[in-house]
């Protein structure tokens, strides 16, 4: 008997060619749309697009699913990305979009509608051959890859997805095949990367939704430098944007070292006031057995360059040393080598764990020194 998936179709080029790859490997497929956002033309422009994929590919109309979850998504990523902001986090919407609703309520609607796994057209891998029922890896690409964003979902919900695109290593290849296929949205412009925030203003953004707040800015001295309009408005390790009227004595940039919304503060340093060696997590996400997962990271005989974090959708790996305490909370340490090259960590950041290109655990970043 055929396996069923539900396969998102975004109404983009990638969920399209994923789609496509699905019905030629022989899988029993239908599609879903999420309907994100009541009132934006831009999603019934996507909902247009994601029909007219379907009807290319012989998906029929009652196998092409709606689902309004738009006051969900408000409530469960859109509030929770702007009260991150407001109290001086800086979170990944795409991060949390990925726990709790596409890996998350969704998966858990396709299982219980008797689908066997939902699809996307993210770019990782999925192999199943593990003790566990599976691992999450990175895409062929290192800079497509997207196991970043996908390793805070629930390691039971993950265990049902499809990546169809994992072997992908271009943009490019995939807007060919989707040419080849004749699918309709071969050229379609990717969306920004916040999906929601459609021209890419996070600020203005944000500012729709907070107001404005004049504040100073403050040097290291403590002298004041500039004003903002809002402390929620920064992220540390941020250059652009800052405004300050005159350079700074010794000529050199200034960046955001670290926000205060209490006092409504942001204060600016040199290059070298941003150096991290520690940083301290919140409670790991395991995609391994956690008994496995502590045991990797605490032991003292590995090799201190097997496992590597990455803090940035598309950041460097970069080697560590771990601590696990009783909560399952992590603190990641570096070496002064490695320490010399880390720039601006932020609190709400995710972190995640690697070892190779296998994912071994998430958190989300409490503080760094």
């Amino acid at each position: 008997m055929k396996k069923r998936v539900l396969v998102g179709l975004s109404g983009g080029v990638d969920s399209a060619v994923a789609a496509a790859r699905l019905i030629d490997a022989g899988y029993d497929v239908e599609a879903f749309f999420m309907w994100l956002e009541a009132d934006a033309p831009e999603t019934a422009a996507a909902l247009e697009d994601s029909r007219q994929v379907a009807a290319v590919l012989g998906i029929a109309p009652e196998k092409h699913h709606v689902w309004d979850l738009s006051a969900e998504f408000e409530r469960g990523v859109i509030a929770p990305f702007v009260g991150a902001y407001g109290k001086g986090l800086t979170p990944n919407p795409c991060v949390r979009c990925n726990r709790v609703f596409k890996f998350g309520s969704v998966v858990e609607r396709a299982l219980r509608e008797g689908f066997d796994f939902v699809a996307t057209g993210h770019y990782a891998r999925i192999e199943r051959d593990s003790p566990r029922g599976f691992r999450l890896r990175r895409g062929a690409s290192f800079e497509k890859d997207q196991s970043y964003v996908l390793a805070g979902a629930r390691a039971e919900m993950l265990a049902h997805a499809l990546f169809p695109l994992w072997d992908v290593t271009s943009k490019d290849d995939t807007r060919a095949e989707a040419t080849r296929r004749g699918l309709p949205v071969a050229a379609k412009r990717d969306s920004f990367d916040i999906c929601f925030i459609h021209d890419g203003d996070t600020r203005g953004f944000l500012r729709g939704r907070l107001g404005e707040e004049p504040g100073p800015i403050l040097d290291e001295s403590g002298a004041v430098v500039g004003e903002h309009l809002g402390a929620f408005l920064y992220t540390v390790g941020q250059r652009r944007g800052l405004h300050l009227p005159r350079p700074h004595a010794d000529g050199e940039p200034r960046y955001v070292t670290g926000i205060d919304v209490e006092s409504n503060t942001v204060r600016v340093g040199p290059l070298a006031d941003l150096s991290v060696d520690t940083i301290q997590c919140g409670k790991a996400n395991w995609l391994v057995a956690p008994e496995f997962g502590r045991s990797l990271l605490t032991d003292s005989t590995r090799d201190s360059r097997e496992l590597t974090v990455q803090f940035r959708a598309h950041g460097r790996p970069l080697p560590a040393s771990f601590e696990v305490d009783s909560e399952d909370c992590l603190t990641v340490r570096f070496d002064p080598e490695v320490s010399s090259e880390i720039r601006g960590v932020a609190a709400g950041q995710s972190l995640v764990v690697y070892r190779g290109d296998w994912v071994i655990a998430q958190a989300e970043i409490r503080a760094a020194s």
